[in-house]
């Protein structure tokens, strides 16, 4: 299975008979060397409804015919604008032509704009994907937990995909704990460095969990 960093917290995972895309946001992305019209996938997986996530994820979708699998309401928005959608919810797992995919909890929000403001779109999610005999672990957008303990215990966990970037969500210290919390065999940082907000030196991310971390350049893949 190979694993690509697209940016911020889009990545592609392409196993043995299908390609996943996660949280595509390309267009409005500073840091995507990719456009939206360059990607293929067979499936979609978006963490929560915000922009920086959902991203492209319909236009891409329907250009490819691709599924998105997500949480339920951000599916059905997603359907409503004539995407092909598996709904979803936090706790619930399914299994998929590709492997497993199994919702977690993620201490954030989740809503789109609109014209007179914000849509509300559930709550948002970590995915837990096995695919290939392996487990990717995406965290979404989220602050650290206790209850990552519980699901480093219920899944071993390959590869913990994990947001670094502060101010909206985990730091770098956090997110150390949270590969102690998961017992991740690797992680590699996320939701970084994208705009000033949320401008970090991922070394802390490693610092915080030596031996354990893997920094991925935009673009960069990984054999997993």
């Amino acid at each position: 299975m190979k694993l690509t960093y697209l940016s911020h917290s889009c990545f592609l995972i392409e196993t043995a008979t299908h390609r996943l895309l996660v949280d595509p946001f390309l267009t409005g992305n500073p840091l995507a060397r990719v456009k939206p019209e360059e990607v293929e996938c067979d499936f979609i997986l978006v963490s929560h409804g915000h922009e920086d996530h959902l991203g492209d994820a319909v236009v891409i979708a329907k250009r490819t015919g691709a599924t998105i699998i997500s949480t339920f309401e951000v599916a059905m928005d997603c359907a409503g604008q004539g995407a092909k959608a598996h709904p979803m919810q936090i706790g619930g797992a399914w299994h998929f032509p590709f492997g497993r995919v199994k919702l977690t909890i993620a201490h954030h929000s989740s809503s789109s704009a609109t014209e007179n403001g914000f849509a509300y779109l559930g709550n948002p999610a970590g995915l837990l994907i096995t695919t290939d005999g392996k487990t990717i672990y995406h965290a979404g957008d989220t602050g650290l937990f206790l209850d990552m303990k519980l699901i480093g215990e219920l899944d071993r966990i390959d590869v913990a995909l994990l947001p670094i970037g502060d101010n909206f969500t985990m730091g770098p210290e956090d997110a150390g704990r949270a590969v102690e919390f998961l017992n991740a065999r690797l992680a590699i940082p996320m939701h970084f460095n994208t705009f000033d907000l949320i401008k970090v030196d991922p070394q802390r991310f490693a610092e915080a969990a030596p031996g354990k971390v893997r920094v991925l350049a935009v673009g960069e893949s990984l054999t997993v």
